[in-house]
């Protein structure tokens, strides 16, 4: 048996000692980065909001607010990854395929349609349709894994 396979090795357990702790400190980091995302948020729109005509936003301030919100709500789900590897150690393909297609639905929400070549809507589609297409596989699986272990 390779001795990077058995959980006893010391270089090992130092090394996932290590990892646990980056990832600590990215949680941390992660914390951080939503805050700033939320002040961010609120700033904005309060100078939006506060600039003439006041009380007034275009439909250019609701897209990017959308994004700014979006992008948050991204930080968000990227933290639960980090907290959810620390728990169990593992990374969940279907949390990662959720934040992917987040945020390919925040790219599509402030897309300018005006200023981008039709190659790029084509790729974005194919893009969102192939992680659609993903998620609905790993959460099909899963959901036929329970009904296999249900009826033991």
């Amino acid at each position: 048996m390779d001795d990077l396979e058995n959980p006893n090795e010391p270089i090992v357990q130092a090394s996932r000692r290590v990892i646990h702790v980056a990832v600590r400190v990215l949680s941390v980091l992660m914390t951080l980065v939503i805050l700033w995302g939320v002040a961010d948020v609120v700033w904005v729109l309060y100078t939006k909001l506060m600039s003439p005509p006041r009380f007034m936003l275009t439909i250019g301030d609701i897209l990017a607010t959308f994004g700014a919100f979006m992008a948050v709500l991204i930080a968000i789900e990227i933290f639960v990854n980090i907290v959810i590897y620390l728990r169990e150690d593992v990374i969940h393909v279907k949390i990662v395929l959720a934040t992917a297609l987040m945020a390919i639905a925040r790219k599509v929400i402030i897309l300018d349609y005006d200023a981008v070549s039709p190659e790029y809507m084509w790729a974005t589609a194919g893009v969102t349709l192939s992680m659609s297409i993903g998620y609905w596989l790993v959460v099909s699986l899963e959901q036929k894994e329970k009904l296999g272990n249900g009826k033991d």
